[in-house]
């Protein structure tokens, strides 16, 4: 069941209805049901998994508490499973392809064996949910729970369960165990949210989508008609997927629950470890807590840093798919913040809040004339950053490694004229339907205050402000129904 469909419309209102007319018990059963209703719709076969690796971590949480001893074989137990199902569903014809290449490269002849398997949606993201807990229970960070129910609902709440955001047991857990009760002001923030991620879905990335998919399915694209589409690219994969999120933030809301935001308009970044403080928020401090730190994070030395960005950045990329492209995708960004580290060690003069200073060791200087420069440097500073992921993106984006090859050898000064108008032509229509995220983004990002707090939404609003804002809802629902793609996407996330 996809979120732009109106068989979800209608279910989440049929399922929001009923909800709060139960007691907690009865909520939780109910969500329960509705989850696993919700991810069986097509292929009910995917069940067998989500109920398996449920029961798993479940079971060997609770073993952690009852038999310390097997704390470590237990928490094994938990990883080789969860793992070894996204694995073999997600990376056995790439293990197996590769593996074959290798060995036709030394003379073997090798005829391996493909699977005809469909991807279970969301196991890449309900994986990595119940990985958090097993690990946090064997850390001591938090108890093994022993209601399967509630455990169940955590693993496959519907709103977050098919792309995210991955949520921590220890957030989203405390969050099914008690009662919830409903709130007028929840229910008004979560239908902005809706509204707004259908209006990002239906008329900008699928839109926006459409020049993309255009451009990459071209044989021999001249250069600037493929960077027009890797811009396109870029708007689609952002409003696509920021899109899903506060759908499912919103529709949580409506049934009692907060989800953490997954997008901090990263678009807007100034460095990429600024990127990855705003982009996939809850996949990137994932990584952070559950591969980098344990691998020893910043703590001995430089190269050992290094390695372990890379490692962390590696695994990231192979996370999204089993391909090469989006290894190398991994490997680029991870890269950049180690040159980025590496640049700033090197630089012998910083600007800071309109104040320059030496590096370390040396004395710091003032240089008032320019701190009138400090807007400029922000600017600059966020268009290279964007036009370093727009690198990324086209990474991201050319699945085959000859095309991608292909791709960073043309030449600008080979296109002729007439492509350049097109390219102008498709850049500016991409520009025009993002110009709302754009302007949302800035808007939001200048509103920001002393620490850095974004105020995007108020808990508690004016009449005249409900009213604007039912007015907003309004207008994007509107824009949905004259504006829409005549073709309809798949959110992005559901293949990954």
């Amino acid at each position: 069941m996809i979120f732009h469909s109106l068989d979800f419309i209608g279910f989440v209102i049929a399922v929001t209805a009923l909800y709060w007319m139960l007691p907690h018990r009865g909520q939780n059963l109910l969500l329960l049901g509705a989850s696993y209703y919700f991810y069986g719709y097509v292929h009910p076969w995917f069940l067998i998994l989500i109920a398996a690796s449920t029961i798993v971590d479940f079971y060997a949480a609770i073993g952690m508490d009852r038999w310390p001893q097997r704390r470590r074989f237990l928490l094994w137990l938990s990883i080789v499973s969860n793992l070894g199902m996204l694995a073999f569903f997600k990376y056995f014809n790439f293990f197996a392809e590769n593996v074959g290449a290798a060995l036709s490269l030394v003379g073997l002849e090798a005829n391996p064996v493909l699977l005809r398997v469909l991807l279970p949606v969301g196991i890449s993201f309900y994986t990595f949910q119940t990985l958090s807990y097993t690990i946090d229970v064997y850390r001591g960070q938090m108890r093994a729970r022993t209601n399967l129910v509630d455990f169940a609902v955590f693993v496959s709440l519907f709103p977050q369960l098919v792309a995210g955001p991955i949520v921590r047991a220890s957030y989203l857990l405390p969050q099914v165990e008690v009662r919830r009760t409903f709130s007028i002001n929840a229910a008004r923030t979560g239908l902005l949210k809706i509204c707004w991620g259908y209006f990002k879905k239906l008329v900008i990335a699928d839109n926006v989508g459409v020049i993309a998919n255009k451009v990459f399915a071209l044989s021999d694209p001249t250069f600037p008609i493929l960077w027009a589409g890797v811009f396109a690219f870029a708007i689609q994969i952002y409003a696509d997927f920021s899109a899903y999120t506060d759908i499912a933030r919103g529709t949580s809301r409506w049934l009692g629950f907060e989800l953490p935001e997954n997008f901090d308009h990263p678009y807007l970044a100034r460095s990429p470890s600024d990127f990855w403080r705003r982009w996939h928020i809850s996949l990137s401090t994932w990584f952070r807590d559950y591969v980098y730190v344990p691998l020893g994070g910043s703590r001995h030395g430089e190269l050992k840093w290094a390695r372990n960005i890379l490692v962390t950045f590696l695994l990231s990329g192979l996370w999204h798919g089993a391909s090469w492209n989006y290894v190398l995708w991994g490997l680029y960004h991870g890269l950049l913040l180690i040159a980025t580290r590496a640049r700033a060690m090197m630089k012998p003069l910083r600007v800071e809040s309109g104040v320059a200073t030496r590096a370390a060791g040396d004395a710091p200087s003032r240089w008032p004339q320019l701190q009138h420069l400090r807007p400029l440097v922000v600017v600059l500073e966020t268009a290279g950053m964007f036009a370093l992921t727009l690198i990324g993106w086209l990474i991201f984006r050319e699945t085959e490694l000859a095309a991608l090859v292909r791709d960073f050898t043309l030449s600008p000064f080979d296109a002729p004229g007439l492509d350049y108008r097109i390219a102008l032509y498709l850049f500016l229509l991409a520009l025009i339907y993002s110009l709302p995220l754009w302007v949302q983004s800035i808007w939001v990002e200048a509103g920001r205050d002393e620490r850095g707090a974004c105020e995007e939404e108020r808990s508690h609003a004016t009449w005249p402000q409900v009213a604007l804002q039912g007015a907003a809802c309004g207008v994007a629902l509107a824009a949905v129904l004259v504006f829409r793609s005549t073709t309809s996407l798949d959110f992005i996330y559901f293949q990954f």
